[in-house]
């Protein structure tokens, strides 16, 4: 028996569940007591599935002994975040309205993870409608980032983070609209992955209408990890397949070889508000992709600030007429203050200036394709300033507008289209420190070349017990 299994990555488990060396269900076990042991103080898995991990580790190992063929992720514990439907589990989205929504079927990530041969663990908080960079609700309460309590894990998917930050599963299943797997990773000092859209399919059988336009062009599933090895991993399993998602695209994960040496443009501080921190974390990031043979300069992407503000002008312009009724209705009291706080950062528009908006999203989606094709890699900040303090979207007016203000390089990569890999590159104090690197539609690779250079020079933040 191996009593630190939590601590192996999923890459590891996999590894050693199909040769042989260890079991899924020690692993599965493992996992569960980590659970046990640390999330009475982090609350970060909402639904523990303790009988139904094990039973499903015995097949996953009775498979393996019969010489069956393994899935990648074959006996590997993981969680899924509770705002996408699970066969049997309430998909509650943070909703004391919601708790009694069972879903009848697995949405695509979820069937995805299960043929990989992933077995679920548990499911993880997220704030109310998953709308908020902190993740807390009336329902499940809140998740603390296992940092520190004084910080956000990180929203939505904070609880999905502070669980694999924390050894509570290999990998985490979660959802980035608005930078919700990357800030959470950035917060907890994990890894995580927001893929192109069309690359994971998505739906949810419960959900009594289709998805609005934006969240068809903008909302991803992917995966989080403590290590971007698990990131690839992960996707090579939610990438699959399925014919519920008519956007899934079939597109190769791995891209034709770029020109040598590869340039990749780095932007510390593109709006001159970024903390020191986190300008010598993108500088440090590209002084290991140079010393890796990567032409690095320093150059921010084209209409950055433009592209941010675009996100708040179309999400939240269409969130007036799809989500701000069901949070008046069903929302907390922190929800309610949110959306408050994100409808007046964005102007109102009619009709015509939403289809201006879409007209100006290709013009910047064709700029930064054209500045991809001399600069295959972008390092960005993933926030420009360090975690949060918990509940920062609370207080004044003023505060919420400057945190809106940082967010910009996280909310520029969802409205173009592009995907994303959040590094840890280090600590500062005890506080999580990382950056985001940015590649052309489908080019995840890319990401992850180039993420686990910056990843093999940083020092290994996580798993970690929960902090004071």
């Amino acid at each position: 028996m191996h009593p630190e299994l939590w601590r192996w990555s999923a890459t590891d488990l996999a590894q050693g569940i199909g040769n042989g060396s260890i079991s899924s269900r020690e692993a599965v076990q493992s996992a569960l007591d980590r659970i046990a042991a640390v999330n009475p103080t982090i609350n970060a898995v909402v639904q523990v599935l303790a009988n139904e991990a094990l039973a499903d580790a015995a097949r996953a190992d009775a498979a393996r002994a019969s010489g069956a063929a393994l899935g990648p992720l074959h006996g590997v514990p993981v969680t899924i975040k509770v705002n996408v439907d699970q066969r049997g589990c309430a998909t509650t989205n943070g909703v004391v309205a919601f708790r009694d929504v069972i879903a009848t079927d697995d949405s695509p990530p979820v069937a995805n993870l299960r043929k990989a041969g992933a077995i679920i663990v548990g499911r993880t908080n997220t704030p109310a409608f998953s709308h908020r960079w902190f993740t807390g609700n009336d329902l499940h309460g809140e998740t603390r980032n296992p940092w520190s309590a004084r910080l956000t894990p990180g929203g939505s998917s904070g609880g999905a983070a502070a669980a694999v930050a924390s050894g509570m599963g290999a990998l985490a299943h979660g959802n980035d609209f608005g930078g919700s797997i990357r800030y959470p990773a950035y917060a907890c000092g994990v890894a995580g992955l927001r893929p192109t859209p069309g690359r994971v399919p998505a739906f949810n059988p419960s959900g009594k209408t289709e998805r609005p336009i934006t969240a068809q062009l903008m909302s991803v599933q992917g995966p989080l990890a403590r290590r971007v090895a698990d990131l690839r991993l992960g996707l090579l399993a939610m990438a699959a397949a399925d014919a519920r998602d008519p956007t899934w695209v079939p597109a190769p994960l791995t891209g034709p070889a770029s020109a040598r040496p590869i340039q990749a443009a780095i932007a510390p501080d593109p709006f001159g508000d970024t903390a020191p921190e986190v300008v010598a974390a993108v500088r440090d990031a590209g002084r290991r992709l140079a010393d890796a043979g990567y032409l690095v300069v320093e150059q921010a992407p084209p209409r950055l600030g433009e592209a941010a503000d675009l996100w708040h002008r179309l999400v939240v312009n269409e969130e007036r007429r799809a989500l701000v009724p069901g949070i008046r209705a069903y929302g907390d009291a922190k929800s309610q203050r949110n959306i408050d706080g994100h409808l007046h950062h964005a102007p109102v528009l009619d009709g015509d200036g939403i289809l201006e908006a879409f007209g100006t999203r290709l013009s910047l989606m064709r700029d930064w394709q054209l500045f991809f094709e001399r600069f295959p890699i972008v390092v960005l900040p993933v926030s420009h300033q360090l975690p949060f303090r918990s509940d920062l979207d609370q207080e004044s007016g003023a505060i919420v507008t400057e945190m809106m203000d940082a967010q910009r390089s996280l909310l520029a990569t969802p409205v173009l289209g592009f995907p994303s890999v959040a590094v840890p590159t280090g600590n500062v104090g005890g506080v999580p420190v990382g950056v985001q690197v940015v590649a052309g539609r489908y080019r995840e690779d890319l990401c992850f070349d180039a993420a686990e250079i910056i990843e093999a020079r940083a020092p290994v933040l996580t798993p970690i017990d929960p902090r004071d």
